[in-house]
Parts: structure tokens; sequence; C-alpha cells
């Protein structure tokens, strides 16, 4: 029998081999053992069946990759036990962040044809690999086993679609099996995040994706400039980019529950928050957590600390900046990217601006009326940065 190459959670047969699958992982689990020689098999083949076939090349760049970080990551743990070299360490991720740096730039010089080094996934990876190096350097990691690593960074639910682990919190859960009470509301939960997962990526998210955003894009076009279709399109690709994106978590989340490991959730309501941090409290939390507490907070420690800047205020504004640039960068170097960046940074800097004009006010009215007013504000703020980052306006006025 030829197993297919499937993009993970995109398609049914993908979700019957995963039902299969994850059968004895459950029954395991509910008489508290791990089988986790069974759980290296499965990754070995939902790998397989993710970078195999005409993606073949994807596979070898994976394997190559993990080979790399392995090499460096476990390098560099054994220079830090002898020598804490700060030179060292700031090479070393610049070493890590290397192969996917040059899979972002090589299709800004070869009109879009991706690099032969990329994958899917490679940036979630890179993550977990650039973390293991800053926690090591602070020593937070005090052991290194080349086969727990492995194990972080292939765990195959998260791997294409997030969230963004811990290592420590990973293995935590990889070396205990949860009690039966505790599993069992594991096993609701994660049930409970397929099934919403379903309605969220292949209902909803299909319906706005597949039938409405078409029509909007069509019309948009057709009318030219700014339009009212214009404006359709905005809130109905916002609305697909949540319910797309946050059903794929749903299937990554849910199904590491049925695997005992208790992995972060990566939405949390977003289009309810009525300010723009909260937002990024509340959307892709795995990733705006990874980037606050090893790009923005070690950058703020730095400048705080160099006394670069005489105002907390100015290298608090530097720093967001800095990783909403970053951020941009991260998902492409073209010009709507680039902006939506800018776009957050500037927002976020206006909002703490706002927030100490409160504090010197406090007679401004602050009741159920304005805090729903802040929701309607920051949902279309939100959408309107959704419209920069779709590069629909692109297609609309540069081509």
């Amino acid at each position: 029998m030829i197993i297919p190459h499937m993009i993970p959670y995109a398609q049914p047969l993908y979700f019957l081999y995963l039902f299969l699958a994850l059968l004895p992982v459950g029954i395991s689990l509910w008489f508290g053992k791990r089988l986790r020689l069974y759980e290296a098999l499965l990754t070995v083949f939902f790998l397989w069946i993710s970078f195999g076939g005409e993606f073949a090349h994807q596979g070898l760049a994976l394997i190559g990759y993990v080979f790399y970080q392995c090499v460096l990551v476990g390098g560099y743990f054994a220079i830090k036990q002898k020598k804490n070299s700060t030179p060292i360490f700031y090479l070393a991720v610049c070493l890590a962040i290397l192969p996917l740096a040059i899979t972002k730039v090589v299709p800004f010089f070869t009109a879009g044809k991706p690099s032969i080094l990329g994958f899917l996934g490679i940036s979630y990876l890179t993550f977990r690999s650039v973390q293991m190096i800053m926690e090591t350097r602070d020593g937070l990691i005090k052991e290194y086993s080349w086969i727990n690593y492995l194990r972080f960074l292939l765990f195959f639910p998260t791997i294409s679609s997030g969230p963004i682990d811990r290592y420590r919190r990973f293995l935590k859960d990889e070396q205990t099996v949860p009690e039966r009470v505790q599993y069992v509301e594991l096993l609701g939960k994660g049930i409970h995040s397929i099934m919403m997962g379903f309605l969220y990526k292949f209902i909803i998210g299909y319906y706005l994706g597949t039938v409405l955003l078409p029509i909007v894009s069509e019309r948009s076009l057709v009318a030219g400039g700014l339009s009212w279709s214009l404006v359709g399109y905005m809130y109905v690709y916002s609305l697909y980019l949540f319910f797309d994106f946050a059903g794929y978590s749903l299937f990554a989340v849910g199904t590491s529950y049925i695997m005992g490991y208790n992995v972060p959730v990566n939405f949390n309501k977003p289009f309810l928050s009525p300010n723009i941090k909260e937002f990024w409290n509340r959307w892709h939390m795995s990733l705006s957590f990874w980037f606050r507490d090893y790009v923005y907070m070690r950058l703020m420690f730095t400048l705080m600390k160099k006394k670069v800047f005489k105002s907390r205020i100015v290298s608090s504004n530097v720093g967001y900046f800095a990783l909403f640039l970053l951020m941009g960068v991260w998902h492409g170097l073209t010009w709507y990217y680039l902006l939506y960046g800018v776009y957050h940074a500037a927002w976020i800097c206006l909002n703490d601006a706002w927030i100490r004009y409160k504090k010197k006010h406090k007679n401004l009215p602050s009741n159920r009326l304005t805090y729903l007013l802040a929701i309607f504000l920051t949902f279309n703020g939100v959408c309107i940065s959704f419209l920069i980052f779709s590069g629909f306006l692109d297609t609309l006025f540069f081509k």
C-alpha cells in the first residue's frame, strides 16, 4: 500500500490515520504507561507522510536541519559547561537562526522561488532551537540529551502549526505519566479541541475562505482602489485567518492532549480584546510570549543595563519597533509585512501613551460602554492590520 503525501490536519484521511495511531497511546496512558518507542515510531510515520512523496526534498532538508541543530545545540551546551562566553552564545544563536534566515531571504532574490533548505515548520523548529541555546546560557537547562532534544524538536502534532512549546515543560510531560483522573480530563479537552478545530477550519473557515473570500476579492479588484468591497474583503480575510489558523492550532493542541502532553494553547478569543496589548496576549499566544521572553525582554535588559537611552519609555518604544519589525521580517521580506510590523509597534507605543495619560486623568469615563467601544475599535484596528498583512493591497494598487 502506497501512503500518499498529506499536509498535516488538512485531509480526512490524515485524521483517520491519526485516530488509529492514537488508540494505543490513549489505552496505554489509561493504564498508566507511556509507550515511548511507539510514540517515536508515530513521529517517523507522520513525518514520512508529511515530508515524503513529491515533497521528499523537504524531508531531506528536515533531516539535514535536525542533524545541524543537534550538533549546534549539543556543541554549545558542551562549551557552556567549560566557559560561559558571550561571543560564542551570540554566534550559536545566529547559527541556529541561519537556516531559517536563508529560507526567508532566498525568495527575495529568486522571484519567489523557495530555498532548497526550506520545509514546512522550519520556523517553529528554529524557535525551539534558539530557546534551547538561550536557556542553556541562562543555566535553566542543566542537562543535555540529544534524544530528549529530538523528541522536543520533532514532536509531530505541533511541528507544522505550533504552538511553540518550552523544552522544560515538554520534558516534564514526556518523563511523567498523568494520573488516570488527569488523563481523563486531558482526553476530554483533546477531543473537544479537535471537534472545535473541525468547526473552525472545515466549516466556518471553509465558508469564509472558499466561498466568501473569492467573491469579495473579485469585487474589490473590479471596483479598484478604496471601496466598500475592500472593506468587505478586510473583514472576511481577518475572520478567515483566525478560524483557519485557530483550527489548525486546535488540532495540534487536541492531539497533544490525547498523547498526554499539556501543550499551551494558541488563541483565547482575541477579537474580544479591549486594546492591542491584550490582543497580542490572546492571538498566537505561544509566538507572542516567545518573542516577548526571548527578544523583547532581553533587548530591554540590554538597553537599560547599557543606559543606551535615558528614558525607559524611549527604550520600551525602541524595543517594540525592533520586536515587530523582526516579526514582520519573519513572515517575509515584503513591504506589507514590514508595514504590518511598524503598524503594530506604533499602535502599542500609542497604547502605552494612552495608559499613561489615563493614569494622570483619573476622571475619564470608564464603564461597560467604554469597554465595548474599546473592543470595537481594537477589532477594527486589527482587521486593518490583517488587510495589510494579506498582501491584497499590493495586488490591488501595484500590480
